[in-house]
């Protein structure tokens, strides 16, 4: 499911420049939405944390994986100043990368390979030449050598062949002359799966980044617009149905060791965000949030003597999978995407489970104009990874 929506979210950006062209001001002379179309090619050495049991090698069988290094190619474009989003947004750029994954030590977590979409922008000029700017990648990363929860100890960080991939950049960017850009900057970058499987402790690492880009033809994206488009203030009403499949862990007792339970549960959800446009950049508000979580709370109906591959549980009621909270909610607006960050509480709930303090993060890919693609992630109590949230949305009224 989750690489389906990835494909999904994929082929719409793929589709954007023609949706742009479209909806280009008639100011522009050529008619075309794009400009500074760059293909670039980088280095990322980094560092792995030792995050979990694995990597900090506490069983003989554990391999010594502290680096990895991942050659990128990418391509890029901005939006030309005479449409909406290049008028508002002059040094944003996106694109699409690919990139491959070496691990020095062992290849016992597999080197996957990855494609995501990006995109940055601009936070200081430095220089007439050199500027700071920030730049996130998403994607999906295939290829892992998962581990599967009913093998012995020790196991693999990963629990699946194909990983979520989060990334975010700060970077130095230098141009050498009219068509060249050298970039250098820091990174950290985060693999996992959201629960769909399990183990699904992650791999997460900090690292630098060196690569070349080159532009060809022409850069219109900091000319001054002939007609710069007002920016209209107000509501916007943010409406998401999302779903994901998890699996879970079954505890008997609070410290006891936990059991990893044979299949998939699903989860549905449901979003009503009042969110108020300040200004091109930022939305901020409070969503109404309801969720069915099909595993929630089912250690309360473990049918007694059944364990292992055997275990068994009875249906949980219904009060016992469902529940419903509030959240506050702040979100970046860029083109094309919106990166969407909350933290709430369930206030309709009934268990250990549900009776809880959540945080999201979530991307938006606006395919068409207040339609949205969604891909999320919910956390518990800051830390403990609960469910994705892949799902489809529109915005009424102002974004």
């Amino acid at each position: 499911m989750k690489r389906n929506i990835f494909i999904t979210i994929l082929s719409g950006f793929l589709m954007l420049p023609s949706t742009m062209a479209a909806e280009t001001d008639g100011n522009s002379g050529s008619g075309s939405p794009l400009t500074a179309h760059t293909i670039g090619f980088e280095l990322r050495p980094a560092w792995v944390p030792p995050t979990n049991s694995y990597l900090r090698r506490e069983y003989p069988e554990d391999p010594n994986i502290s680096s990895t290094v991942s050659p990128h190619l990418r391509y890029s474009f901005k939006f030309s100043p005479d449409t909406k989003e290049g008028a508002f947004y002059p040094h944003t750029y996106q694109g699409i990368g690919l990139s491959y994954t070496q691990f020095f030590e062992d290849t016992d977590l597999g080197h996957p390979v990855t494609l995501y979409l990006f995109q940055g922008s601009r936070i200081a000029s430095l220089s007439q030449r050199l500027s700071l700017d920030y730049e996130w990648n998403f994607g999906a990363s295939a290829g892992w050598k998962k581990s599967h929860p009913l093998d012995p100890y020790p196991l693999k960080p990963v629990g699946s062949n194909v990983n979520a991939y989060i990334n975010l950049s700060f970077l130095l960017s230098y141009k050498i002359d009219r068509r060249w850009t050298f970039t250098a900057g820091v990174e950290g970058t985060h693999y996992s799966n959201g629960n769909t499987h399990l183990p699904n402790s992650g791999i997460n690492t900090l690292g630098g980044r060196i690569g070349m880009a080159y532009r060809f033809g022409d850069d219109k994206s900091e000319m001054r617009p002939e007609i710069k488009p007002d920016f209209k203030r107000g509501m916007g009403y943010d409406l998401t149905v999302y779903g994901a499949t998890r699996q879970r862990i079954f505890y008997e007792y609070p410290d006891s060791e936990g059991e990893y339970i044979p299949g998939s549960f699903g989860v549905v959800g449901l979003n009503f965000a009042p969110m108020y446009a300040f200004n091109r950049y930022l939305r901020a508000g409070i969503s109404a949030d309801f969720q069915y979580d099909e595993s929630a709370n089912i250690a309360k109906y473990h049918v007694p003597g059944t364990y292992d591959e055997d275990i068994k549980f009875y249906r949980q009621k219904f009060k016992d999978r469902f529940s419903a909270g509030l959240s506050l909610h702040a979100e970046l607006t860029m083109p094309i995407f919106s990166i969407n960050v909350g933290i709430g509480r369930n206030l309709i709930a009934d268990g250990r489970d549900t009776e809880i303090t959540y945080q999201t993060l979530a991307l938006k890919a606006y395919i068409i104009k207040g339609a949205y693609l969604q891909a999320g992630y919910q956390l518990r109590d800051f830390h403990h990874p609960n469910n994705l949230m892949l799902g489809v949305g529109y915005t009424f009224g102002t974004r």
